[in-house]
């Protein structure tokens, strides 16, 4: 597979990496053996790049991986490991103080078996702590050895700007897909600026744009996604039918829905890297395929013209659910 830089100076990664909130069941139930499957197609990748958090599950996430590591020690060498903290899962809270956020960090290598990540997110922003300060912790982490670069989650182009005066951030990872254009107003750029990486969370659009069928009328009350303005009518609906000619344009090109998905992300930038969720290695394949396209730029204006910016019936959270992610512009 194709690999690119995660962020100035950081390690090269498989393009496509693994999201690793799923096998934590959050889209759905997840059992341990489908997830160790997955696991081994991704340990046996090049230069694999796994994204996890302490609030995956919570703590599901990192423990099921932390396992696997154990089992295959020798991967570790090729695997680029990401995590997060900053978040407490109960009582549920975000808190950005230097105490908690090495709190979370130990706690993580602990769990996942490690000396040090590759990466390290500040999950959330706490806003009563000005961001200069919460660099100045990432950074003594970084000096200390336990992390490789320091990464930020669900920013606005300013945080980036202000955290950069204090430390070289190595990824920002905000939803970014087809559907979630956010990040095109300023994001991207600020992250092509200071040699960030973008890392793409939900570029398959939280599961709509595969070729599997989502019905948010059968999903289990726990599942999140009822939640979101988006799944909710007659929002879906309308969403569906503008997807169903995106999925009807990628098996006119023998492409999987997903695979097409992932490689429009791609597209949008050599900084970008996706990072599709799933629980299962069947899926986790056909995301990687998507390595594969080289789309032209007839084809991105194919896409365009099927689901212009701004298609999208809904916004992406609700108010209860968007909490302390940035917006802007």
């Amino acid at each position: 597979m194709k690999q690119r830089q995660l962020g100035k100076n950081g390690p090269l990664v498989d393009e496509v990496g693994f999201g690793a909130m799923s096998i934590a069941g959050a889209f759905g139930p997840a059992d341990d053996e489908t997830s160790r499957k997955a696991l081994d197609l991704v340990f046996a990748q090049d230069r694999p790049h796994i994204d996890t958090a302490l609030i995956y599950g919570p703590y599901i996430s990192e423990t099921l991986i932390g396992e696997h590591l154990k089992k295959h020690p020798a991967a570790r060498n090729k695997i680029s490991i990401a995590t997060k903290g900053g978040i407490n899962p109960n009582p549920r809270g975000v808190s950005n103080t230097a105490a908690f956020m090495r709190e979370c960090l130990e706690g993580s290598l602990k769990r996942l078996g490690v000396d040090h990540f590759d990466l390290y997110y500040v999950h959330r922003r706490d806003h009563a702590i000005p961001i200069e300060d919460v660099m100045g912790t990432m950074a003594q982490f970084v000096k200390e050895g336990k992390i490789g670069g320091i990464g930020l989650s669900e920013i606005a182009p300013h945080t980036l700007e202000r955290a950069s005066k204090v430390h070289h951030v190595r990824a920002v990872q905000n939803e970014y897909s087809i559907w979630t254009r956010l990040p095109e107003l300023g994001l991207i750029q600020a992250c092509k600026r200071h040699g960030t990486a973008l890392v793409a969370f939900s570029p398959v659009a939280r599961g709509v744009m595969t070729d599997s069928i989502v019905e948010p009328a059968k999903m289990p009350d726990t599942e999140w996604r009822k939640s979101m303005p988006r799944f909710n009518e007659p929002n879906f609906t309308y969403n569906m039918a503008y997807i169903k000619k995106f999925q009807i344009y990628a098996h006119s090109k023998n492409w999987t829905t997903a695979a097409l998905a992932n490689a429009w992300v791609l597209a949008q930038g050599d900084h970008i890297i996706p990072i599709p969720g799933t629980r299962t290695a069947e899926h986790h394949a056909e995301n990687l395929k998507a390595s594969d396209i080289n789309l032209s730029a007839k084809d991105l204006a194919d896409i365009e013209e099927i689901l212009p910016i701004g298609f999208a019936h809904g916004n992406r959270y609700s108010v209860e659910q968007q909490g302390s992610a940035e917006q802007y512009c």
